[in-house]
């Protein structure tokens, strides 16, 4: 209820549990307590100005991504088996790659949000992190459902009842027979570690991946995230920035001040976009069933860390951390970040990215790569 920030710290405490809190308590979850995260969600690195730094368990002085930061950095710890997260722009996909974990982002609407500090209404959603994918399953499958008290959250398919994968039953590589994968390229080539490359290539070659597609603009597809998320934003914090403007974070106060002054025109083409974008997808998924693309440009920067170097350009580092997830987003797909561990370095994810409403399916393909092997999630230490 705190969302990262000191002025929420003021209002009293919650008197009923969020919806997905409430579903994983009916399913017999024990809940161990709040976490870290980046304030009001507009933070990619989970620096907190009021409340601290979230440390990545595998490297103190590194990020742990953001903004789910905390829930992602007490998975990869130990601390607990499975924690929830939400993601607007990539605030659960960073983290499960910064840290090494699966991470696992719903359809928009899957999932209710009634109960969370929304960020960015049509934009946000509900998630989880875990070592196992069947505890992703699991979790997922105890909270799907309708809820009226989050008027975007959709019916679940008829198939979802089966969705949670049996713990330890065998989920042979033939199960994937005939699901089309294709490796996105162009514009998802430009990072900034060698390994994040390789990363991508243990997961392509696992799954038997020979195909590479582009996409059309997904430069603009980010462009429009960017706008619809400051211009929502900062709409949805007016009052605190004219009441209270002093206790926000200096880093989100001047980025949702420049949302609440963004011209609406811009919001507008940018939501006329967001249609373009979404039938341009469609198209793409009648000859694919899942993409593979990184979830993130570089592996987990340190604090002190405020460039990024990639394709030749010198850019700010952590406004291009979402570089890979905020096209994604713009049209509420559905993702698993795929954890790649190698010897000697730090660990990245892989997004498999599916068609809305696909979960079971992008679940089934992160199943086999993690009885393959090539993507798991060990506890660090």
């Amino acid at each position: 209820t705190l969302a990262g920030s000191r002025i929420n710290a003021d209002d009293p405490p919650a008197t009923v549990d969020a919806t997905a809190l409430a579903r994983l308590k009916a399913a017999g979850a024990v809940c161990l307590g709040a976490t870290n995260m980046g304030e009001y969600a507009y933070d990619f690195v989970t620096a907190n100005h009021h409340y601290g730094a979230t440390l990545n368990p595998h490297a103190p002085e590194r990020s742990a991504g953001g903004s789910s930061g905390g829930s992602a950095a007490a998975v990869a710890a130990g601390l607990t088996t499975l924690a929830l997260g939400t993601d607007t722009n990539g605030s659960i996909r960073v983290p499960a790659s910064f840290c090494g974990l699966w991470g696992f982002k719903p359809s928009y609407g899957r999932l209710s949000r009634a109960g969370s500090f929304l960020f960015v209404g049509s934009l946000d959603t509900v998630g989880v992190f875990g070592r196992h994918v069947d505890d992703l399953a699991l979790a997922y499958t105890a909270m799907a459902g309708p809820d009226p008290r989050d008027p975007v959250c959709w019916p679940a398919a008829e198939d979802d009842p089966e969705l949670a994968l049996p713990p330890g039953s065998s989920a042979a590589v033939d199960t994937l027979a005939g699901v089309r994968i294709a490796r996105l390229g162009g514009y998802f080539e430009q990072t900034a570690a060698p390994s994040i490359d390789a990363a991508v290539d243990t997961v392509a070659d696992a799954l038997g991946v020979r195909h590479q597609r582009e996409l059309p603009h997904p430069e603009l597809a980010r462009t429009a995230a960017f706008a619809i998320t400051a211009a929502e934003g900062g709409a949805l914090h007016r009052n605190r920035l004219s009441r209270r403007s002093e206790d926000f974070d200096p880093a989100s106060r001047d980025r949702l001040l420049a949302g609440a002054l963004l011209p609406a025109g811009w919001y507008l083409k940018a939501q006329r976009f967001r249609r373009w974008w979404q039938q341009q997808l469609r198209e793409a998924f009648r000859v694919v069933d899942v993409f593979i693309a990184p979830a993130t440009p570089l592996l987990a920067p340190s604090f002190t860390e405020e460039w990024l170097s990639l394709s030749g350009r010198r850019l700010p580092l952590r406004p291009n951390i979402g570089l890979f997830t905020q096209p994604i987003t713009l049209v509420g797909l559905p993702v698993v970040a795929a954890p790649v561990h190698a010897p000697g370095v730090l660990p990245t994810a892989v997004q498999l990215i599916g068609r809305p409403g696909s979960e079971r399916l992008l679940l089934r393909t992160a199943r086999v790569l993690e009885q393959l092997g090539a993507c798991t999630a060990p506890v660090v230490g």
